[in-house]
């Protein structure tokens, strides 16, 4: 390869190693070329799958700052550049890698972390991204359903107790207006004061009395 088709190759490696959330370098020594792409589908649209030489790679994962494959670039290398979720990348070369013992995952570097085979098979057993976001929305959801039935309950039960109120209120004074009538009016009661005086009168001599008076009068 002439000079500067390796200056560019080192380039493109380097920018896919910084652009990329997870790398994963795997040997794939007697896959055709059939079961390549049978793989590269597997990782999905937002994984690539590029065969590559390990002195370039080599360079180029030094200028990214990736130290993970240092030890690991021998024999015929491949790398996955993982631009979506690593859970789906790892997931598709686990299970190739079942069907096709040809494939050899050596490790990778996972948000600047390096990664083992073992943790490579460890993030295919978990729940890829979507399935937990699905599963956060739903616990959102039942959480939300959760506080407005707790907010509409008391909301509920006060509204009752008023209209129960309300009802109580007016058919009392239903009862009142049709019951009972105009009140009485009471006499003023008069006062020592206010009262007229009580004369008392002479009492009046009797006829029989004052005609004996006139007789001795007379007489004498």
């Amino acid at each position: 390869m002439a000079r500067p088709d390796k200056a560019a190759a080192v380039a493109e490696l380097t920018e896919e190693f910084r652009s990329s959330h997870a790398a994963v370098l795997t040997e794939y020594r007697g896959l055709t070329v059939a079961q390549l792409k049978e793989l590269r589908r597997a990782l999905g649209e937002d994984t690539s799958y590029a065969v590559v030489k390990n002195t370039l790679t080599r360079i180029a994962a030094r200028e990214a700052g990736v130290s993970a494959f240092d030890d690991l670039l021998q024999g015929p290398s491949a790398i996955a550049f993982v631009k979506g979720d690593p859970v789906v990348a790892a997931k598709g070369l686990r299970d190739f890698a079942r069907t096709n013992t040809h494939l050899v995952i050596k490790g990778g570097v996972l948000d600047g972390k390096t990664i083992t085979s073992d943790d490579i098979k460890k993030l295919a057993d978990l729940e890829s991204r979507e399935v937990l976001l699905a599963k956060l929305a739903g616990a959102m959801k039942a959480s939300l359903q959760n506080a407005v039935s707790l907010f509409a309950a008391p909301l509920s039960q006060a509204a009752r107790t008023f209209d129960a109120l309300r009802a109580k209120v007016e058919a009392d004074q239903g009862v009142q207006a049709g019951e009972a009538g105009p009140p009485a009016v009471q006499p003023e009661e008069s006062t020592t004061e206010d009262a007229a005086p009580t004369v008392e009168e002479e009492p009046t001599e009797a006829p029989a009395e004052a005609a004996a008076v006139s007789e001795e009068t007379t007489e004498g």
